[in-house]
């Protein structure tokens, strides 16, 4: 079963965190804590989104996701951030289901995209999602601003 996440999944949830920091090789990056996670994805007016996959009341995997927007289309998108599936559910379908999941969130609500980045050494996970029609955008090229630079970057 696919659903929403719930508050009490906090904790299930940031285990998940943490097992995909550990196999993207980046353990020290997961600094997500279950109170960051309320708020953003429990609070007033939450802007991130997690879909849970679970059978017979234990938690396969997860999908965070976050509405983006594309000037070109004139259309909002979905943005996935994370997908992770416990490595002994792997090859079971559960992954397919969760994107094909978020696929429909796409058509049902006349978004224009769906896309989410990939590790390049991710041969497994670019093969999967290469077979599901996703095609590379390797003519782009990623930025990002964070820590000391960002802080410098927002000063006054």
């Amino acid at each position: 079963m696919i659903r929403s996440a719930k508050p009490d999944d906090l904790p299930e949830i940031i285990s998940l965190i943490k097992e995909l920091a550990d196999y993207e090789r980046a353990p020290g990056e997961a600094k997500a804590t279950p109170e960051d996670l309320a708020v953003a994805l429990f609070g007033s007016s939450p802007k991130v989104f997690c879909e849970i996959v679970e059978v017979d009341n234990e938690i396969l995997g997860f999908a965070i996701w976050f509405l983006n927007f594309s000037t070109w289309q004139g259309k909002h998108g979905i943005y996935l951030e994370d997908l992770y599936i416990r490595p002994q559910y792997r090859g079971l379908g559960w992954g397919k289901k969760l994107l094909q999941h978020l696929a429909a969130k796409c058509v049902k609500n006349d978004w224009g995209r769906f896309q989410w980045w990939v590790l390049d050494w991710n041969e497994p996970a670019i093969e999967f999602y290469t077979s599901l029609g996703a095609t590379a955008m390797d003519e782009w090229t990623v930025y990002r601003v964070s820590d000391s630079a960002l802080n410098d970057l927002g000063k006054d």
